[in-house]
């Protein structure tokens, strides 16, 4: 065969073969530190992954485990499939990606809540304080109305969490602060359950805290938190939700949910991959200022309780978060979360 002949046919393999390898879809792994359908961090990192699915045509792959033994193998299984971007949505990620990513070089690694400082790994943090402190604010002024059916005349709010571990206690910094803000004299009442995937334990701790006199109890405890919700439903009392908009879950038991945008975080991972930004080292960071955190608007509550609702409640609201946006409030941090 004629060499010139040769030449451009080995050029047009090339050509195809690099066509090819470019039309294959971005492959994204999800380890989660729990289970899907948790009504809260594991769905919304979830549903960031689906929006990217349908934006950019990428495939996804979630490994779902409560067992803490399971993580790191999870991760390093995906690694070692040849995932283009693994996440690692949760704190909990923290070291096991750091020992770990430089193992892989080629790989792009993204945690969420959490930061690793390796030159293949983008991690993405929260103001939850901030969120929180709306939070509190809300159950500070909620735990005041009275004249609404399940609030009693104690000042006594509370606040359960999953594990015990700094980025819940950043959590909770902001939403007692928040509630001081609105009035000291505001008793919170604290626990963690241990885990973020035992409802039962969420719903005794919940319990235990109505009968001790709160109206509100903020649930920050993912899979957990089903039980804290239900709680309130079945006490007729109230709940704060979290991460997603948990407000519909129980109709006028659920005053607000505070929202962590978990999905935005998961969606900007995959479409800085898909655009050329990616750069490892980077951190997100998702604030009040940039809609990275806030509540939710409400509207359910409010359709429930028509005339009742306090909407001063929602102007208190507006004025705390455009306070917070310019600084002139400025939310305390947990000392033991890393946030840059």
């Amino acid at each position: 065969m004629n060499k010139k002949i040769l030449v451009a046919l080995s050029l047009a393999l090339v050509l195809l073969l690099s066509s090819a390898a470019m039309a294959q879809p971005l492959r994204v792994a999800l380890v989660l530190s729990g289970f899907l359908g948790d009504q809260s961090f594991n769905d919304s990192a979830h549903q960031g992954l689906q929006r990217a699915q349908q934006d950019f045509g990428i495939e996804f792959r979630v490994l779902e485990s409560g067992n803490p033994a399971d993580w790191e193998q999870n991760l390093i299984a995906m690694a070692d499939a040849g995932y283009d971007l693994v996440i690692a949505s949760s704190t909990q990620f923290q070291d096991i990606l750091d020992r770990n990513a430089p193992y892989f070089p080629n790989t792009k690694f993204g945690i969420i809540d959490g930061v690793v400082e390796q030159p293949n790994v983008v991690s993405a943090v929260f103001a939850q304080n901030e969120g929180s402190f709306l939070a509190g604010a809300v159950a500070a002024m909620w735990t005041t109305m009275d004249h609404l059916p399940g609030v009693n005349p104690d000042k006594v709010i509370g606040w359960v969490g999953g594990m015990d571990i700094p980025v819940l206690h950043d959590f909770l910094v902001g939403y007692k602060q928040g509630a001081a803000y609105i009035d000291p004299e505001v008793q919170v009442l604290v626990a963690f359950a241990g885990s973020f995937s035992d409802p039962v334990r969420g719903k005794e701790l919940t319990l235990s805290q109505y009968e001790q006199g709160a109206d509100v109890v903020m649930n920050v405890a993912s899979g957990t938190g089903n039980g804290i919700l239900e709680a309130a439903y079945e006490e007729g009392r109230y709940a704060i939700g979290v991460d997603l908009d948990q407000d519909g879950i129980y109709p006028g038991h659920i005053v607000t949910s505070m929202l962590k945008r978990v999905d935005q975080a998961a969606y900007l991972m995959v479409q800085k991959v898909v655009d050329g930004t990616w750069q490892g080292g980077e951190v997100l960071y998702m604030d009040i200022a940039n809609g990275g955190v806030g509540l939710t608007d409400m509207s359910v509550m409010k359709s429930v309780l028509g005339d009742q609702f306090p909407n001063e409640i929602l102007d208190k609201i507006a004025e705390l978060t455009a306070k917070v946006k310019s600084g002139e409030i400025v939310v305390e941090n947990y000392e033991g979360f890393r946030r840059n």
